[in-house]
This record gives structure tokens, C-alpha cells and sequence, in this order.
């Protein structure tokens, strides 16, 4: 495989915009749902040693 710099425009601009399809489609989207479900686990996990919100007993 050619490095990047030495490679044609052409074959440059076209490995560019697979990257990003690739960070776009797949990457960010894969990413945003681990960190959204982790956010959740761990609220999770905290209230069920420390209870649910709400007045105080």
C-alpha cells in the first residue's frame, strides 16, 4: 500500500471519504450508544446501593 502522501489525489480523496463514511455511519453512531447505555449502567448500579431519588425518609 502506497503512503498517503505520495498517493494520487484521486486515490487520497477517495480513501479520505471512506474514513469518513466509516467515522460517520458506523464509528460515531457505535460510540454514542455505549456511552449513553454506560451513563444509564452506572445511575443504575448507584441507585441500587444508594436507593431511588425522592423526599427524604
Amino acid at each position: 500500500m502506497e503512503e498517503p502522501d505520495t498517493a494520487a489525489p484521486e486515490v487520497r480523496r477517495k480513501q479520505e471519504f471512506r474514513l469518513f463514511l466509516f467515522i460517520a455511519v458506523l464509528l460515531f453512531p457505535i460510540l454514542a450508544i455505549a456511552v449513553v447505555g454506560g451513563y444509564g449502567f452506572a445511575v443504575w448500579m448507584y441507585q441500587l446501593f444508594v436507593g431511588p431519588p425522592g423526599p427524604p425518609a
